[in-house]
């Protein structure tokens, strides 16, 4: 039997990558009814998974009348975007003086993953490889307070990511991933640090949402 917390888990997950991945789209109606058929679950799971999904700005609701999913917007993605550079940051500052030379083998594989999907034009690998690369420092770090922020605020960011890995300009993440890689294997901890904020600081609201809300 699938323990309560599994499936409250597992129902937050679905539903948060189908608002990343565009399955359910900016402005959507979402029924929690309909949401649990869909799933296969009962309606308790879906309401906690969207009570989470509207913390961390995916959803938004107004008691009585609707829920649906938040429209793309400037200012909560570059909100987004300011805390989780700086977990990354302190991430790969926490990691480098640890890292071991598989891990970093590992950083690499990545990126070289991540920079054929892009040229292949996958985004869903891309992000898939976005993901385990900048997951090894995480994970070194350690850190669980860390990830909890990051899990909370990186699903923001994956709408913006996806609309700039399914673009040219995503292919300049590569050569930013790279410059990390260089500056934790030189063991520059501040170096690899700044370089870490800049790679999720080089995503531009703006740009890559187009005229959305600001």
């Amino acid at each position: 039997m699938i323990s309560r917390s599994l499936l409250r888990e597992n129902a937050y997950r679905s539903i948060r990558d189908a608002i990343v991945d565009g399955t359910l789209q900016p402005g959507e109606r979402l029924n929690d009814a309909e949401l649990a058929q869909w799933l296969g679950v009962s309606r308790t799971p879906v309401r906690e998974a969207l009570t989470r999904l509207e913390e961390s700005g995916l959803v938004q609701t107004k008691p009585g009348r609707y829920t649906m999913v938040s429209p793309l917007d400037v200012q909560a993605a570059r909100a987004a975007q300011t805390v989780t550079a700086a977990m990354h940051e302190l991430a790969v500052r926490e990691a480098v003086p640890t890292l071991s030379a598989g891990e970093i083998a590992a950083m690499r594989e990545a990126n070289a993953r991540f920079a054929a999907a892009l040229q292949a034009n996958d985004v869903d690998a891309a992000i898939a490889a976005d993901d385990e690369f900048h997951n090894i420092p995480v994970t070194a770090a350690g850190n669980p307070a860390l990830r909890a922020v990051l899990e909370q605020f990186t699903p923001v960011l994956r709408r913006l990511e996806r609309l700039r890995f399914s673009s040219v300009s995503g292919r300049g993440s590569v050569a930013l991933h790279e410059r990390i890689i260089v500056l934790c294997e030189a063991g520059d901890v501040e170096g690899a640090a700044a370089a870490a904020r800049d790679n999720w600081m080089s995503l531009d609201p703006r740009v890559d949402f187009g005229p959305m809300n600001d």
